[in-house]
C-alpha cells in the first residue's frame, strides 16, 4: 500500500518512511562538479587527498603478501570491535609523540576516524543539543552533527586558532538560553579547513574554560605529526586526559584507503564507544589493521612521516608563492604551518559558491567556503588544498584561479555584487573533498 496521498507524485515514494533525523543529511551542491573537476586538465585545489607517491609500494605488497601466505586464515576473519591488541599498543606509541600517554584499552579502532566522529556524537548528542565547532569547521563533522539533529553553534577563530573569549561568550550564551552544550568539536593543529593551528598557551585556557562549564572536548587530530617546521604540539588530550576524547587516524601518515583510525577516551566513555562500534561494523576490517601493524613494526614510520612534511612544505610554498604573484589585491589568506589547506577570503562582491562553476570551466577546482559553516556562511570564502598537485601543478592552478576572481571582480564593478541565497544546511562531503 503506498504512503503517498492519492493523485500525488513524488520522485521518492519511501519519502514518509525515513526518520525525522534523515532531514538532516543533505548533499553537497557542488558534488556533480566534482565528477569535471576529476579531468586531468583541471587543476584541483580541492580534495584533500594525500599524496601517496613516497610510500614504498614495492616492500609493502611484499608484506601483503606475506600476511595474507602466513595468517590469512586470521586477516581474513571477524575480529573485535575493540581492534587488534598490538596495533593498539602501536597507537599509543604513535600518540606519545604528542605527549599522550593512554592505555592500550582505552583505545578503539574505527573504520577511519569519520567513524569515531559518528560513534562520539551518537553516544552524546540527542536532537537539539548544542555541539560548539570553530566557524569555520570540517564538513564530514557538520553533517555528522546533522545527522544527529545536533545544533551546531560556531566560535571564532583568529591566526592563534580558536579565540577564548568567543568560546566564554557562546558557552554563556546557550547557558542563557537553557540550552544543553554536549562538547566542543575542535581540530587544533593544522585545521581543516582554515589552516591556522591553536597558540600552545590558549590550550591550557580553551581545557579550563570546558571544564568550568562541564563540557567535554572532542580533539581531531588528523595533521598533528605533519608539521613543516620540526615542532609537534601537544595533544589536548596530553594536558586533561579525563575531558578530552582524541580522534586519530593513519589516512594521513600512511594510506587512507585502508581506512584505519582510532579514538581514545576515559574509560567509561570506552565502553558506550565500544557498543557504538559493534552496532555500526560489528568489527574494524582485520586484514586493514594488520597491514597498518605491520608497516609500524617493519618500516621508518617515522622517517616516512619526514618525507610526508618536506613533500607537503614543499606544496604549501609553492601556492604561498603563487597566491603572492598572482592573486588581485583584497584577497588574504592563511600561512599554514602543516597540514593540507589554506583559506582565504576574496574581496566584497565576489560569491565563491556562485564562482565555482565558471572556476571549473576555467579548469580550476576549490571548495567554497559555505560548506564549512551549518548556517550557511562563508561565500567570501574558499578552501585550497595542496596536498595532492605537484608544485608546478598548484602554481598553474592558482594562476587560473586568479584569473577568474579577476573576472568576478570586474563583473561585480560593472554589474553590483552576486547575492546567493544561503544554503540551508551542512553539505555533505565526498571522499575527494574531505
Amino acid at each position: 500500500m503506498s504512503l503517498e496521498p492519492a493523485g500525488s507524485r513524488s520522485l521518492d515514494p519511501h519519502l514518509r518512511r525515513y526518520a525525522a533525523r534523515a532531514a538532516g543529511m543533505t548533499a553537497s551542491e557542488v558534488r556533480a562538479l566534482f565528477a569535471v573537476a576529476s579531468r586531468p586538465e583541471v587543476v584541483s585545489l580541492a580534495g584533500g587527498m594525500p599524496n601517496l607517491t613516497a610510500l614504498p609500494l614495492d616492500s609493502l605488497s611484499g608484506e601483503v603478501a606475506s600476511i595474507i601466505s602466513k595468517d590469512g586464515l586470521v586477516a581474513l576473519q571477524y575480529g573485535s570491535a575493540h581492534g587488534l591488541p598490538e596495533l593498539r599498543d602501536q597507537i599509543c606509541e604513535v600518540m606519545a609523540l604528542e605527549g599522550v600517554t593512554g592505555h592500550p584499552d582505552d583505545v578503539v579502532v574505527t573504520v577511519g576516524s569519520q567513524m569515531g566522529l559518528d560513534m562520539v556524537t551518537r553516544i552524546f548528542c540527542d536532537p537539539g543539543d548544542v555541539v560548539l565547532a570553530e566557524g569555520p569547521s570540517y564538513v564530514g563533522a557538520l553533517g555528522t552533527f546533522a545527522a544527529y539533529q545536533a545544533d551546531v553553534v560556531h566560535v571564532a577563530m583568529d591566526d592563534d586558532g580558536l579565540v577564548p573569549d568567543a568560546l566564554r561568550e557562546a558557552l554563556r550564551a546557550a547557558e542563557s538560553a537553557g540550552r544543553r552544550v554536549k562538547f566542543l568539536y575542535t581540530i587544533p593543529n593544522f585545521h581543516n579547513p582554515a589552516g591556522v593551528t591553536l597558540a600552545v598557551p590558549r590550550r591550557a585556557e580553551v581545557l579550563e574554560i570546558c571544564r568550568q562549564h562541564n563540557v567535554l572536548v572532542v580533539e581531531d587530530n588528523p595533521y598533528g605529526l605533519l608539521g613543516f617546521d620540526g615542532q609537534t604540539y601537544p595533544a589536548l588530550r596530553s594536558m586533561d586526559p579525563d575531558n578530552v576524547v582524541y580522534l586519530g587516524s593513519f589516512s594521513k601518515t600512511f594510506a587512507a584507503g585502508l581506512r584505519v583510525g582510532w579514538v581514545l577516551a576515559p574509560h567509561a566513555v570506552r565502553e558506550k564507544l565500544m557498543l557504538a562500534a559493534e552496532s555500526a561494523t560489528l568489527c574494524p576490517p582485520t586484514l586493514n589493521q594488520m597491514i597498518v601493524s605491520r608497516y609500524l613494526a617493519t618500516h621508518d614510520w617515522k622517517g616516512q612521516i619526514k618525507s610526508f612534511q618536506s613533500a607537503y612544505r614543499d606544496r604549501r610554498d609553492a601556492m604561498l608563492a603563487g597566491l603572492e604573484q598572482h592573486l588581485p589585491a583584497g584577497c588574504s589568506w592563511t600561512v599554514p604551518a602543516g597540514g593540507f589547506f589554506v583559506w582565504m577570503t576574496v574581496p566584497e562582491g565576489v560569491d565563491t559558491k556562485a564562482m565555482l562553476p565558471r572556476a571549473v570551466t576555467a579548469r580550476v577546482a576549490y571548495v567554497s567556503g559555505t560548506g564549512f559553516y551549518a548556517d550557511g556562511f562563508g561565500s567570501r570564502q574558499l578552501r585550497l588544498s595542496f596536498c595532492y598537485p605537484t608544485p608546478e601543478r598548484i602554481q598553474e592552478g592558482v594562476r587560473r584561479l586568479a584569473a577568474v576572481l579577476a573576472a568576478e571582480l570586474e563583473l561585480s564593478r560593472t554589474f553590483g555584487p552576486i547575492h546567493q541565497r544561503p544554503v540551508s544546511g551542512p553539505q555533505v562531503p565526498g571522499p575527494d573533498i574531505a
